[in-house]
């Protein structure tokens, strides 16, 4: 679980970073969720940003990508989203 500091913190790295991935209508796929899972263990922050055709909300999305990677929400606004998850192997991001 991440404090509000630890989340203000891995807000501003994201600003800076582009959007890696897009979730369309076919939604969270078993494909998606292991490129998830890949691009976190390289970057440990990643944006990801969700089509107009999507069938749910980039909240509801951004809930079931984390439950399925185990990874933290960090930041929700307007069709993209922001999710963390600590490396095991390339620590970057140290809070």
């Amino acid at each position: 679980m991440l404090t509000g500091k630890q989340r203000a913190k891995l807000r501003a790295m994201a600003n800076q970073i582009p959007a890696l991935y897009q979730v369309g209508k076919n939604g969270v796929t078993d494909s998606f969720v292991s490129q998830i899972n890949d691009a976190l263990q390289a970057r440990e922050l990643i944006k990801v940003k969700v089509l107009e055709n999507a069938m749910a909300s980039a909240r509801e999305i951004c809930d079931e990508v984390c439950q399925k990677c185990g990874a933290e929400p960090v930041q929700v606004i307007g069709n993209k989203f922001v999710i963390y998850k600590e490396s095991s192997e390339n620590k970057k991001i140290i809070l």
